[in-house]
């Protein structure tokens, strides 16, 4: 399994929002360029996030994106899986039934035990943290309180 860019442009948003707090609106644009997504791929990974309930879409010279959630409640497997699907490993994996061995077979229950503890490292690890600790290793973001005014415009 690869993160994909979208999944990887999913984390850099919500984590700039996590960044400004649960509720803070903040701009296409600005989220674009600090977190040097393409504004028409983020456009596209809002929808799936708003479709997540994890942000909302507020349209208009005014609008831009918030989230829904406080950062603390909202997981890296949240993110990725609501941008990419659900995370596994590979086939034998997330369908048993697709191998005809994996009821037996031993390598099925590394690659499952190695799924699982992916699974749950992404799940502890919440967006709050990742904010406060400034974990990002993506692209570097600026604090919430480093605002370039001409951010503010769409």
């Amino acid at each position: 399994m690869r993160l994909t860019r979208a999944g990887e442009y999913g984390i850099r948003c919500v984590l700039y929002l996590a960044r400004h707090g649960k509720g803070t609106l903040v701009s296409r644009k600005e989220i674009a360029v600090r977190t040097d997504v393409p504004p028409h791929f983020l456009a596209k990974i809002a929808q799936q996030l708003a479709r997540a309930g994890i942000i909302e879409i507020l349209q208009g010279a005014n609008g831009g994106y918030r989230l829904l959630t406080d950062p603390e409640r909202i997981t890296m497997l949240e993110v990725i899986e609501a941008i990419i699907g659900e995370i596994s490993l590979n086939d034998c994996v997330s369908r048993p039934e697709s191998c005809r061995i994996s009821a037996r077979c031993t390598v099925h229950r590394v690659w499952n035990k190695a799924n699982q503890q992916l699974r749950a490292t992404l799940e502890e690890t919440n967006f709050a943290t990742l904010a406060s600790e400034d974990a990002c290793c993506l692209t570097p973001f600026p604090l919430a309180g480093d605002h370039d005014p001409s951010m503010g415009k769409k």
